[in-house]
């Protein structure tokens, strides 16, 4: 048996991206046992660090052991019983995700949808919950099924005013784009690390805001086995998830230390050293770096001759979507862009199968030379399709965009 052996590929679609090398020298890190003081440290730094992340105050934030869609379960099917209604609006892929998982927790879904390339806008929300008067309000952040962001800064408001709990899945654009949990008054959020964060998937930071937890504390439950005197059940109806039962995960993470399962410590050490290198660049920088990283391949596409995808005063920072040219093969260039430069780039899901490509500048590759060496290897593999374009213009238009920005910010430095 021979070890293991991957080509050097760039990773240049809607994620998995490559890692920050600080995260993939963390997760080489020897083991402890999962209640030695050293490890149960820092899960506790674990915490902290993610309240900084997602800019919140909530005691309530940890690790899901599982990949992104393992925080999205936890937290539907935890605060879900069945009956309860769920409002899901949907302008992606990743809403039908969330519209399934709160239908599996047999709980009565109502959705509302745009079209694909669009957002809501929150009087659209506020009409819906109004008529349908839902427990939950289950909203994507960043699709990048679609590329799009939906603005959250009203929305909790919203849902504060007519009782309603507030979930968002932002694993797409947490790091990325701005995400403010406290003061947009967002009640629970999931995430995974393989975007914008510079991590593998594997591990699913969340945060709940006490509103959450007491919906989800009225169904706790502790195991047979562990159970001590003191511990009571509650009134609710049990989670029908064991392993997600957030009751008991909070219990594992918290100062009782309750067994539920025995933490991936390897992911643990990966979560929070994406945690570390977000906060150490700093996380305006952070997003500023992204920013500018998706308006560099952005306009140098569009230099290109070629037509981004959706409402681009709603796109993501990090990803974004191209029309793929008539009489030019997308899968073939997606072929010759892997096997020739090593480059990896995205097809879509579902109605943009085959329409669109997704191009992403995440965590570690939302980078000048990843940008470029992109830009330069998608025009050589369209002109051998001979797809007629401005010969270097892409990456011309892409420099421009990096020098500018310097030259702006060598003028504030020197005010």
């Amino acid at each position: 048996m021979q070890p293991l052996q991957f080509p050097p590929r760039l990773l240049m679609g809607p994620g998995p991206i490559n890692c920050y090398p600080s995260v993939l020298q963390a997760m080489s890190t020897q083991l402890v046992g999962q209640y030695d003081p050293t490890m149960t440290g820092y899960m506790n730094e674990v915490m902290a660090l993610y309240r900084q992340v997602f800019n919140t105050q909530n005691e309530q934030t940890f690790l899901i052991d599982g990949t992104s869609r393992a925080g999205i379960e936890a937290s539907l099917v935890s605060v879900l019983e069945p009956g309860d209604k769920v409002l899901v609006p949907i302008f992606g892929r990743f809403g039908h995700l969330l519209t399934e998982i709160a239908e599996r927790a047999d709980a009565e879904v109502h959705t509302i949808e745009v079209p694909w390339g669009e957002v809501f806008d929150p009087q659209q929300i506020e009409e819906a919950i109004k008529r349908v008067q839902p427990k939950v309000l289950a909203i994507v952040q960043g699709d990048t099924s679609t590329t799009m962001l939906q603005p959250l800064n009203d929305i909790g408001g919203i849902c504060r005013a007519h009782d309603v709990l507030l979930y968002t899945d932002a694993t797409a654009s947490i790091g990325g784009n701005p995400f403010d949990m406290d003061a947009w008054q967002i009640d629970a959020v999931s995430v995974g690390l393989q975007k914008c964060l510079g991590g593998p998937s594997g591990s699913a930071p969340v945060s709940y805001s006490d509103r959450f937890v007491s919906a989800v504390r009225k169904r706790h439950h502790v195991e047979a086995g562990i159970r001590d005197a003191h511990h009571t059940e509650s009134s609710g109806s049990r989670i029908r998830s064991n392993y997600f039962d957030l009751g008991m995960i909070m219990d594992y993470w918290g100062e009782e230390r309750l067994n539920h399962h025995t933490e991936a410590a390897t992911m643990l050490f990966g979560s929070r050293q994406c945690a570390v290198e977000l906060l150490r660049e700093g996380q305006d920088t952070v997003i500023a770096r992204h920013q500018l990283a998706g308006n560099a391949m952005l306009q140098g596409i569009q230099a290109m001759g070629l037509k981004p995808y959706g409402d681009l005063s709603n796109k993501m920072s990090n990803v974004v979507g191209v029309h793929i040219p008539e009489n030019v093969d997308g899968e073939k260039v997606r072929h010759d862009m892997l096997n020739i430069f090593n480059i990896e780039i995205g097809t879509s899901f579902g109605p943009l199968k085959g329409k669109v490509w997704r191009i992403g500048t995440m965590g570690y590759n939302a980078r000048q030379d990843a940008v470029l060496h992109t830009l330069q290897s998608l025009e050589t593999v369209l002109r051998a399709q001979g797809f007629a374009l401005p010969n270097g213009e892409g990456v011309d238009t892409a420099m421009a965009v990096y020098s500018s920005a310097k030259e702006s910010a060598a003028q504030k430095a020197s005010l």
